[in-house]
């Protein structure tokens, strides 16, 4: 994301508009100039349209010169600013399809940049009851119903598309869709914001990402960076202290979402509601769902929009692609690497030129025979594109329990010690960063946010809260593909704690290929659980002091190959600042209302016993 700067809407009567639209699109689709595919070149007008309520949302068409015939349209609805987009030939995420024709429609949310009305972060779905409500699938369907009404040599078929919250849009566009919308990509979109996304992860609190992203859509109608007095935020959030300082020192209750944290601390049925699981049933247009192995933002999301989807998909409308990308890496850029991580070959261009031009291209224009792979996948660490009929595949791999071991091991053989345990002293005055500091803005200049998830873990592996076990050397591949779990036994002297578990790739220390990947850990799933979830989300419980307690956690999809030669490692820790908050570690009722008496310092003890196996379940291909 990036600051976008407010520009007037040109004081013109809505009519003129739709007839200066009219002819101005009229000349372009209808010129005749003899031009190659791609050097098609777009026109481009701006407008405000009204939607049923009387609320106009500003809109910009770009209509592509020199045909003749009705084309698609792709419509993309965002609470970023439209007026910054390039036109489509000029826009590397898109560009592929400019060179074969289609009309572009990009458009303002409520509430945002020029449009009018009021913003709602992910806005909850209307009550069907009441003919005059609105949410953002009735405003999706009103500027399809426009678009096909005022926009000519359109051939009546539109498409969606779009990353994170553009692919969020998308997606809820399905819902009760336009006749018109024939085919929809969403590309990370958030799926649900307690358990796996943006805002918290298992109930534990995405502090900076979720106070920097808030103020940023809801302090004014553009896109604002809070004004930090230092550049290394870990410093500044440390200092905080307790999230009740945030309204009593910064935001006085003036930007809504954090108001909702604070006062939905727990799956109620405020987050249950804004979930997919809750809004999606069966599809009802043909679905693209987009996700990137290292998405520091939504990689729950695509693959739980997947999953809602696919229990009731008979019809094969439900489609999945995962590739080595960051948050909308495949939308930029040649995807040849991520970080200091090579890839072998141009991944974001693949999918452009490959994946999404042809989704679209046989869905609003009848190119092609429509045989796509129900799963695309790239296999990090043989760096091979893989296709599935199922995502996970089934009956290709076999459960096998990698387990923690004494002196620091891991190993595929089970424990046999009736005690036995690794313990660390967990102090949320110290707290573990999540990337190397200084820990920048997350969306401000020179950020590393984008590339953190590749980061090499080495710069935690001295702390003495982090505790390390691995594997020897292995002597042959060993190839990981399907769901990841967690399956923990953990004490605390405290009545709440954190437990954020980290599977690790560990490079060899000799590494010909690229010297500076020499003994790199590179981090391959990962997640946190807050323990008072550990029954449910809705009810928190307290832990109870020196017991022993099973903490399964999810860590999602893998599709990786451990090579010869490399190691495992699995990390443990209780803390992740500041991505995730600091967990008082004492059991308070709402964390956001804690005091800073509350924070304790306690003992985390990790069971590696015959009883308390402490193991990673991994989905290993059977040979």
């Amino acid at each position: 994301m990036m600051n976008h700067e407010f520009e007037l809407v040109p004081k013109i009567s809505e009519m003129r508009r739709f007839l200066l639209l009219i002819g101005l699109l009229t000349y372009s689709l209808s010129a005749v100039a003899q031009t190659a595919p791609d050097t098609i070149t777009y026109s481009r007008h701006e407008l405000l349209i009204s939607m049923r309520d009387g609320i106009r949302l500003n809109t910009v068409i770009y209509s592509p010169a020199g045909i003749s015939e009705p084309v698609p349209l792709l419509f993309l609805r965002t609470p970023y600013g439209v007026s910054r987009i390039p036109s489509p030939n000029k826009d590397p995420y898109i560009s592929d399809m400019a060179k074969e024709g289609y009309i572009f429609v990009f458009q303002d949310i409520r509430g945002r940049y020029k449009s009018e009305g009021t913003f709602e972060m992910q806005r909850i779905m209307r009550d069907k009851k009441d003919p005059k409500s609105i949410d953002e699938s009735t405003d999706t369907y009103d500027a399809i119903e426009w678009m096909l009404k005022n926009v000519p040599l359109n051939n009546g078929k539109v498409g969606m598309y779009g990353v994170s919250y553009d692919g969020w849009t998308a997606l809820i566009g399905t819902i009760d869709p336009h006749p018109a919308l024939k085919a929809v990509s969403e590309q990370a979109t958030p799926a649900d914001m307690f358990l796996g996304d943006d805002f918290h992860h298992n109930g534990a609190f995405r502090l900076s990402y979720s106070f920097e992203y808030a103020f940023m859509e809801e302090f004014s109608k553009k896109d604002t960076l809070f004004p930090f007095d230092r550049y290394d935020t870990y410093e500044w959030y440390l200092k905080l202290g307790p999230l009740s300082n945030v309204n009593e020192k910064y935001f006085h209750g003036s930007i809504p979402s954090w108001n909702d944290f604070v006062n939905h601390p727990n799956f109620d049925e405020f987050w249950q509601k804004q979930s997919m699981a809750y809004r999606l049933g069966k599809p009802t247009v043909p679905v693209l769902h987009v996700a990137g192995w290292w998405d520091q933002e939504d990689f729950y999301g695509p693959q739980k929009a997947y999953e809602v989807l696919e229990k009731q998909d008979k019809l094969n409308k439900n489609f999945i692609v995962i590739g080595p990308w960051n948050h909308g890496g495949w939308s930029r850029g040649s995807g040849s690497g991520l970080g200091n991580i090579k890839f072998g070959s141009p991944t974001s261009e693949k999918f452009r030129k490959e994946i999404q031009c042809q989704f679209f291209g046989y869905y609003l224009k009848g190119n092609g025979n429509g045989a796509f792979p129900e799963a695309t996948t790239f296999q990090t660490g043989s760096n091979t594109w893989k296709e599935y009929n199922s995502w996970p595949p089934l009956n290709l791999t076999k459960t096998q329990n990698l387990y923690l071991r004494s002196d620091e091991k891991l190993s595929f053989t089970s424990p046999q010690d009736t005690l036995g345990y690794d313990q660390y002293l967990s102090d949320p005055s110290h707290p573990v960063p999540y990337r190397p500091r200084p820990v920048e803005e997350t969306y401000g200049p020179g950020s590393r946010w984008y590339t953190w998830l590749v980061q090499d873990q080495r710069f935690v592996q001295n702390r003495p809260d982090v505790f390390s076990w691995e594997t020897t050397t292995l002597t042959s591949d060993i190839e990981v593909t399907g769901n990841l779990m967690a399956d923990i036994f953990a004490s605390t002297t405290g009545t709440d704690a954190d437990w954020i578990v980290k599977l690790i790739d560990v490079y060899p220390e000799t590494y010909p290929d690229q010297f500076n990947m020499g003994g790199y850990e590179l981090m391959i799933a990962n997640d946190v659980f807050r323990g008072r979830f550990r029954n449910g989300f809705i009810k928190p419980e307290p832990v109870n002091p020196g017991e022993v307690y099973e903490y399964r956690i999810d860590l999602h999809a893998i599709n990786h190959v451990f090579k010869a030669g490399h190691k495992i490692m699995v990390q443990i820790q209780s803390s992740w600042f500041p991505i995730i908050d600091r967990n008082p570690q004492k059991f308070v009722a709402n964390i956001f209302e804690a005091r800073e008496s509350d924070f304790i310092s306690t003992t985390q003890r990790i069971f590696r016993t015959r009883q308390y196996s402490s193991n990673i379940i991994l989905p290993v291909v059977v040979k």
